[in-house]
């Protein structure tokens, strides 16, 4: 919305600032975090009137988390969402068609998780939506979002899936390249919802893969910067910078209230919120295969589960002590800080892995 300042830079010079997008994240992770202090205490405390008893703890988990967590109430995701959404609208570029996808699936998705987080929280139980009906409304969300960037795409790049360490390597999968990216967005959504298991323990993860795809999609977007990288240019990406700052900003602002011993939990209203748009900002900027890098801790999470399910319905036995991975091991031993310090720490060599695939090439 400020962008129109830029217009006034003949009149007033200074504001010719307003056209750059580095300026424009800058500020909207301000706006992200100064939204979310300042309205997140009323947020939370309206939550916790609606919600009397809070987010259900699962009975089959941790012990310790019956003690701890029970009360505490869930849908932190609105804090997240609407600093998001209101910093996203005001320094972002609305003649952007991407920026819209975008916000589609981040919305969207966001949907999702509150009417299943509702359900959890009025029936008190810790099954929601029906999972087969989740997925399928999430796949018809993704696979529109990517119909909508495949039009987008310059015609070198539709519907095409460019791979990490290879400047020329890229192969083309038609329209089923539709369907690729979708499970990539789904798959991002369901990830991150399967991290947020502990205190601080998805938030971070996801601030380190908004800052580290914020960066990509910038360098993906500038004509100069890609071709001295030798990755592809995807000319309007670079505003999705933008979009990654406010979520910086919203999430550290979230973090602050959900930092040990959690006022709020982010719930699925967030955590699928968040990874689909992750997911969508991977495939608009053409690094589909770098977010499962860059999102790794996710993709252990998930796998985690998907294994552990496997086992004990072919073999009646259990890979890990508990599922996701995060619970095993606080069954080992481990306190929730140091299962989330460290998980933190392997998302950050992570991100930087996922960095490298940038210059070796």
């Amino acid at each position: 919305m400020l962008t129109w300042l830029a217009e006034l830079s003949p009149y007033f010079s200074p504001l010719n600032i307003f056209r750059y997008i580095t300026f424009r994240t800058g500020g909207a992770t301000a706006t992200g975090m100064l939204f979310v202090f300042l309205f997140g205490p009323a947020i939370i405390s309206l939550l916790r009137v609606r919600q009397g008893k809070g987010q259900p703890i699962r009975e089959d988990g941790p012990q310790s988390h019956l003690l701890t967590k029970r009360g505490t109430p869930t849908m932190g995701g609105l804090m997240i969402l609407a600093g998001v959404l209101v910093s996203t609208l005001l320094w972002a570029n609305l003649e952007n068609h991407y920026v819209w996808v975008v916000l589609f699936v981040t919305v969207g998705f966001g949907a999702i998780g509150f009417y299943d987080d509702y359900l959890k929280v009025t029936k008190q139980s810790h099954k929601g939506f029906s999972g087969r009906s989740r997925l399928t409304i999430e796949a018809i969300i993704a696979v529109l979002a990517c119909l909508a960037i495949s039009y987008m795409a310059t015609p070198g790049l539709a519907n095409k899936l460019a791979l990490p360490f290879s400047k020329d390597l890229i192969i083309n999968l038609g329209w089923f390249y539709v369907i690729f990216a979708g499970f990539v967005i789904v798959g991002a959504g369901n990830a991150v919802n399967i991290t947020d298991g502990l205190d601080g323990l998805a938030i971070v993860p996801v601030m380190i893969a908004a800052g580290t795809f914020g960066f990509i999609a910038y360098l993906a977007g500038n004509a100069v910067f890609s071709n001295y990288l030798q990755i592809h240019f995807v000319p309007g990406t670079g505003e999705l910078a933008v979009l990654c700052g406010a979520l910086i900003g919203a999430g550290l602002g979230f973090l602050w209230f959900n930092a040990p011993p959690a006022q709020i939990f982010m719930g699925d209203t967030g955590s699928l919120a968040l990874g689909g748009m992750l997911g969508a900002i991977a495939v608009a900027a053409k690094h589909e295969i770098v977010l499962a890098i860059v999102g790794g801790l996710f993709v252990l999470e998930i796998l985690s589960v998907i294994i552990q399910v496997t086992s004990f319905k072919l073999t009646g036995k259990r890979v890990f002590k508990m599922a996701p991975i995060h619970h095993h091991f606080e069954q080992l031993g481990w306190t929730e800080p140091q299962v989330v310090i460290r998980f933190w720490i392997i998302a950050v060599v992570l991100a930087i892995t996922g960095l490298a695939t940038l210059k070796l090439r």
